[in-house]
Order: C-alpha cells, then structure tokens, then sequence
C-alpha cells in the first residue's frame, strides 16, 4: 500500500530545512558578514516561499518547490549588508569610543550597535548632552559622512524611576537630541529615525542605582541596505 505524504508535512519538512541550512551557512566561519547575512535572508526566505506555495492550494511538490525558490530570491535580497565599510565603521567606532564605557556591536540583523551608557550622555531626568558624549558623537558623524548610503535609528531608554508619562517622552527627547546634534555635524536629516522607549526595554534589573544607570542609556543602530 502506498502512503501519501500530507502537504503540511511536505511545508513543515521545506521550511524546517531551509531555515535550519540558512543557520548553518550564516554561522560557517569562512564567510564574509555580507555573505552570511544574504545566506541567512534566503534559507529563510526559502522557507517562507514553501509555506506560501503549498498554502495557495493543491499543486503537490512543484508548488512547494517553485515556491521555496521564489522566497529564496526574495530573502536573499531583503535585510542589511554588512560590507567592509561597515566592518571599516565599527573599527572606527572601537578605537573612538575606547575607554569610555561606550559599547561598539554587530548585531544579528547586520547593523552597526552603539550603546551609549548614562555615566557619558544625559544626566538623571535631562536630556541635554554631556560634554562627554560631544566627542564620540563627533567621531560618529565623521564615520557617517564616511558612509553616506547607510540610515541611523537612534533610540532612547529610561530607568522605572517615574511615572511612563514622564519616562516615555523623556527617551523620545534624548533620541532626538542626539539626532539634532548629529545633524549639525552635517548628516542629512532624512537618514534619520528615531524612537523612545521608556522604561520598557530594561538590560538589568531596575532595583538597584548600578543597574538603574544601565538602563538610563542612548543605543544607535546603523544599517546599510542590501542592493
């Protein structure tokens, strides 16, 4: 007797293969930052496009299949690159901000990560810029002028102390404090985004002063898009 295999078993089986070849590809070692991330964007995309094929009715396996290829065009030309100028960024970045507490990261989704901790940029409950903050940010805007194709989103957080409706406007006005300054060194103002997250995205606990400075800190992320 023959046995037929169901078509949600065929989707499962695509989308669990591609996604879990697109993490193998993306953590091999001797592949670049840009390879990996269009590797991880079409493994996925793949899994996503057999998904669809099967899920638009009958068709059996060539539509699972046609589909897996069509999304992994589409994953593969979606997300972020992390190409040599952005690899040059972050150097850049890490020998400027050396010593001074300001964290320098490749993110996951390819980005460039700047985390920038409370002791350098506001003061409790302001927003004005430290003078400490002035010459990293300094740095960061010749970097930018460096990279012109690349966005910046720039977020701002709080600690718990206060209510919402003094935290959540008071992370707005630091992101977009840095913003402004950023803007007078020459960046465009439309490679700009920013966002305000109060108290809610914390990074230690908020019940003690140590871990009350971490969470009272600036994080800019910058992306260069995939052609």
């Amino acid at each position: 007797m023959t046995t037929t295999t169901q078509p949600s078993r065929l989707i499962a089986i695509a989308a669990i293969a591609a996604i879990a070849g697109a993490t193998m590809l993306g953590g091999c070692a001797d592949m670049s930052g840009t390879q990996r991330g269009t590797a991880t964007g079409a493994g996925i995309g793949a899994g996503l496009g057999a998904i669809l094929g099967a899920s638009t009715g009958g068709g059996g396996g060539g539509r699972t299949a046609g589909g897996a290829v069509l999304g992994a065009a589409a994953g593969a030309a979606i997300g972020n690159v992390w190409s040599t100028r952005m690899e040059n960024q972050k150097r850049t970045m890490e020998q400027a901000t050396q010593g001074t507490g300001v964290q320098v990261t490749q993110t996951a989704d390819n980005r460039l990560k700047l985390a920038i901790p409370s002791d350098i940029s506001f003061d409790t409950n302001r927003s004005d810029i430290k003078p400490d903050f002035r010459p990293v940010l300094d740095r960061f805007g010749n970097s930018l002028n460096d990279n012109p194709s690349t966005v910046v989103t720039i977020v701002g957080h709080t600690d718990n102390t206060g209510s919402p409706a003094v935290n959540n406007p008071l992370s707005v006005d630091r992101a977009s404090k840095t913003r402004d300054y950023l803007i007078s060194r020459g960046i465009a103002p439309g490679r700009f985004t920013i966002e305000g997250r109060g108290a809610n995205d914390p990074i230690a606990s908020n019940n003690d002063s140590n871990g009350r400075a971490r969470n009272r800190r600036v994080e800019i992320f910058v992306a260069e898009r995939q052609q």
